[in-house]
């Protein structure tokens, strides 16, 4: 017999246990347990071969008397036996553990508690850090499956292994390829890296979990603050403290380890991995992670992104920051100047707390993550920032309906341009198109009120085709129905206007137009 944490108990059983010797089992483990309340009775039954009704009926009463019970190690037989019985509804039955070895097997993903490893053609095992990981495991297979239920794209363990000292959780995961491996190895792919990466954060942060099923995370990084508060200069740390707990609270999901090593293209589906830190929170909470991952832990010594994602820190800087500018929505460098230096804040305090707790021994890091803390502290009054909390969709943006924004509007285009290789020509007679339409919205659509335009552009690489969708919610006008100009006119027989939609049936493969849910929409195509 031997004890555990939170006062458990596990004793062993063996052999058989059948009408024989169930009720003198049933008085061994009693007496061992005589004068006991452990919180979990744990059962192993590593070296037990056979079980009868008469031995379930043990196990039942032992139940009973203690509501912690749980069987452990149970050959697939005598499991088999448990499961037919519905014993594994009403306790925590669990099959003994076959060991596998991960050496030489190429790691797909790594986070905060583990490594993701290919074992073979069909699947990976993630393995944890903790040797006494199966709560560890139970967690996330939860959390798991309450991704899985919202929505969220995921893979569910379907086994728990040995590994080494420690466990690990196997999962079916199709010719899965790490983000990191795409972006190391292949390089045109990149912007549709950017573009499904920002389309999960935007599906993550839509999803509004019940209550009390996951922990909010805000609260842990209030509590980094005030732990690093008093080291900080000139009252810095109660500012940080203040703004920090000012940080709305939220009830929508965050992965809270969302880097390039934890999101998977399996087959022709991209799936999240490494679930066990899911919580709730602003995405302030989520986005400070990212940047750690990519530049925080990295800026004086760039091997470590190499290292650990696989590619360079000028790819690094650069998935960053485009990143978060298509989550944003916008090409305003000041607008994403200020939400950044919000997130570098957040990410440099909790740095500078976990090279305290983990008596960081890189003093010239931990001195440029202190310094950069304080200099953000020096001009930053508040930490927050406005998100779309819909449900979001990187291929679109949304801007008001004004010449202003015409440049936003081309370079959202031509991101998706550039992922299909398009030829200056081409790309000149789409430009033309969008200016254009978009002219024509900002000039007339609302006049002389002002609104705001959806321009949203796909790119289907296989067709090599370019879909450009205009949606404002103006007076209804319906642009194709507009009689072609004479072009066989002089100058001074033209009436003006009219050129601009003329230019664009011309140039473009195909342009309609519907009016739907008071919105005029009128979507373009051209073949690259």
């Amino acid at each position: 017999m031997s004890g555990g944490p939170d006062n458990s108990i596990t004793i062993p059983l063996s052999g058989r246990i059948d009408s024989n010797n169930a009720a003198k089992v049933e008085e061994d483990i009693r007496a061992k347990l005589a004068g006991r309340a452990p919180s979990e009775l744990v059962l192993d039954a590593q070296k037990l071969d056979y079980i009868s009704s008469a031995g379930l009926r043990v196990v039942l009463r032992l139940k009973k008397s203690f509501p912690g019970l749980a069987v452990t190690g149970l050959s697939s037989e005598v499991y088999e036996i448990f499961e037919m019985t519905g014993f594994a509804e009403m306790m925590r039955v669990e099959k003994a553990y076959r060991e596998i070895s991960v050496e030489g097997c190429e790691v797909i993903g790594e986070g905060a508690n583990g490594k993701v490893y290919r074992i073979d053609g069909d699947n990976v095992v993630k393995t944890y850090k903790n040797a006494d990981a199966l709560s560890e495991i139970r967690h996330e297979r939860e959390v798991a499956r309450l991704a899985l239920i919202l929505g969220v794209p995921t893979a569910i363990s379907y086994d728990v292994v040995r590994v080494g000292d420690s466990f690990g959780s196997v999962f079916e995961l199709l010719n899965a390829s790490s983000f990191s491996k795409i972006l190391a190895n292949e390089p045109e792919r990149y912007d549709w890296c950017v573009k499904e990466y920002v389309g999960m954060l935007k599906k993550i942060h839509a999803i509004t979990v019940p209550e009390g099923k996951l922990p909010p995370i805000k609260h842990k990084i209030v509590e980094a603050a005030e732990r690093i508060k008093d080291s900080l200069p000139d009252s810095l740390g109660d500012k940080l403290v203040k703004m920090t707990k000012e940080i709305p609270d939220s009830d929508r999901m965050i992965h809270g380890d969302l880097h390039t090593k934890n999101i998977v293209l399996a087959g022709d589906e991209v799936l999240l991995i490494d679930m066990d830190t899911l919580s709730v929170g602003h995405p302030i909470f989520e986005f400070f992670n990212i940047y750690n991952a990519y530049i925080g832990r990295s800026e004086l010594d760039n091997d470590i992104v190499m290292r650990f994602q696989g590619f360079d820190q000028e790819t690094a800087n650069r998935f960053w920051r485009d990143t978060l500018t298509a989550y944003l929505g916008t090409h305003d460098e000041n607008a994403v100047k200020t939400v950044e230096d919000k997130i570098r804040c957040v990410a440099y305090a909790y740095l500078v707390d976990w090279a305290v707790r983990h008596s960081f021994r890189d003093e010239a890091t931990a001195a440029l993550w202190k310094s950069r803390l304080v200099e953000l502290l020096g001009r930053l009054d508040t930490l927050t920032f406005e998100v779309d909390e819909s449900s979001g969709d990187p291929d679109e943006i949304e801007v008001d309906a004004d010449t202003g924004s015409l440049e936003a509007v081309i370079d959202h285009v031509g991101a998706r341009l550039d992922a299909l290789g398009c030829p200056p020509k081409t790309r000149m007679q789409m430009e033309l198109a969008v200016e254009e339409i978009f002219v024509n919205i900002a000039h007339y659509a609302y006049a002389p009120e002002k609104g705001r335009a959806w321009i949203r552009a796909e790119a289907d690489e296989a067709e090599r085709e370019l879909t450009v969708t205009f949606t404002d919610a103006g007076r209804p006008y319906d642009p194709t129905k507009r009689a072609d100009p004479d072009v066989t006119l002089s100058a001074d027989e033209r009436n003006p206007g009219g050129l601009g939609i003329f230019l664009t049936k011309k140039l473009m493969d195909s342009v309609a137009y519907e009016y739907k849910d008071g919105k005029n929409v009128l979507t373009v195509r051209k073949k690259v």
